[in-house]
């Protein structure tokens, strides 16, 4: 490898080499410096860099006495190579981890199908071959230049996708974070769902006379706690605090575990439900056990369900019921936001606001009411 190099007044600079490159700085030939250290028994060669670039002589053996002294006191050594490796490493493009993350994510991540149609479709011509230090505010402007005549809410799942690969590539040490905070836009389009008064009277009666008791149950259960699909599925027989009336939910959306009230309601439809699994499932730890016992994935049945209890076709029974659950609350008048937050168990109070703040009608008249009466000096300040 010395063979190109040449000493650089060797009595002066020991171990600083040059050679000359395909360049002319000042009239000259360009040098490039290079020095050369053992580290244990190998010899390092290490590139510093150019004339033209700043360095010298003197700077290359500074930089080289500092390696021998690092070595000396058995520091680890990174030479510039090793630095632009680990810069490479940790600023990959967005295709590569755009791969990276569904191979990791792909045994877990619910609409996995989704995801990747959505990256090849809309991401992936785009941002593939950018580092995600490369990717600017520009760049944005143009992907949302190409969704004019799509809904708000595809630009949005688009965008989440966007932000969740690049945070997942941050997290894991593959990328830097984004400089800059993508600006999501408005789902005008997103419907919350919930049930009129004759809707919620067939559901509850439907489920009463369901055969399928533990897909009936997993409905109600839904219907009194408002917990997500998944969280129900993931219920096993220590997550139910009788003592304290606590439901124990682990892994949820914020990833930490947290817990929601046990009402009498829930309270019997799990007792129930882990009569029906010990008769069925005698070893499995989950309440609502999937094939062979394991935890479930799925409930396809909950489809036929819908159409006996004569739901509108566009409900989605464990999604809707959720929103069901929210919307009764705050339609009543007695739940703060704040407080249907917790129990829906949302990190953000204000997407709750944004979401259920439509349906609180009483309350909103009864702080109309109290505002006038301050007006109009009914009520002393």
């Amino acid at each position: 490898m010395a063979s190109k190099y040449r000493r650089y007044h060797p009595q002066k600079w020991v171990g600083v080499y040059v050679y000359e490159v395909n360049e002319i700085h000042k009239g000259k030939p360009d040098l490039c410096f290079v020095i050369n250290y053992r580290n244990g028994h190998r010899l390092v060669w290490e590139k510093i860099g150019k004339t033209s670039e700043g360095y010298s002589a003197a700077v290359a053996s500074e930089l080289r006495a500092d390696r021998v002294k690092a070595v000396r006191h058995g520091e680890t050594i990174k030479t510039a190579k090793d630095l632009r490796l680990e810069k490479i490493e940790r600023d990959k493009t967005f295709g590569e981890l755009a791969d990276i993350y569904f191979e990791v994510k792909g045994a877990t991540l619910k609409g996995i199908v989704v995801d990747v149609n959505r990256y090849k479709k809309h991401l992936k011509p785009m941002f593939a071959s950018l580092h995600v230090s490369q990717i600017s505010p520009q760049n944005i402007e143009q992907l949302e230049k190409k969704f004019i005549q799509h809904k708000p809410a595809t630009l949005w799942n688009t965008l989440e996708l966007l932000r969740r690969i690049i945070n997942f590539g941050s997290k894991t040490n593959r990328c830097p974070s984004l400089q800059f905070n993508i600006e999501m836009p408005i789902k005008d389009n997103e419907v919350t769902e919930y049930l009129k008064p004759e809707e919620a009277k067939r559901f509850l009666e439907t489920a009463k006379n369901w055969k399928s008791k533990d897909v009936a149950n997993m409905l109600l259960l839904a219907f009194f706690t408002g917990m997500r699909r998944g969280e129900i599925f993931k219920l096993t027989d220590d997550a139910i605090d009788t003592h304290m009336k606590l439901i124990s939910i682990k892994d949820p959306k914020g990833k930490k575990t947290i817990s929601i009230g046990l009402s009498r309601f829930a309270e019997e439809i799990l007792h129930e439900q882990a009569l029906w699994r010990d008769e069925n499932f005698p070893n499995s730890p989950f309440l609502f056990p999937g094939k062979g016992g394991r935890q479930r994935t799925d409930c396809s049945s909950v489809d036929r369900f819908k159409i006996a209890a004569e739901l509108p076709q566009k409900f989605r029974p464990f999604h809707g019921l959720r929103h069901h659950f929210a919307v009764t609350l705050a339609n009543s008048g007695k739940f703060t936001l704040d407080m249907i937050a917790e129990m829906l168990t949302h990190k953000d109070v204000n997407f709750t606001k944004k979401k259920y703040g439509q349906f609180l009608p009483e309350a909103l008249s009864a702080a109309s009411n109290t505002a006038a009466d301050i007006l109009t000096g009914k009520v002393n300040l």
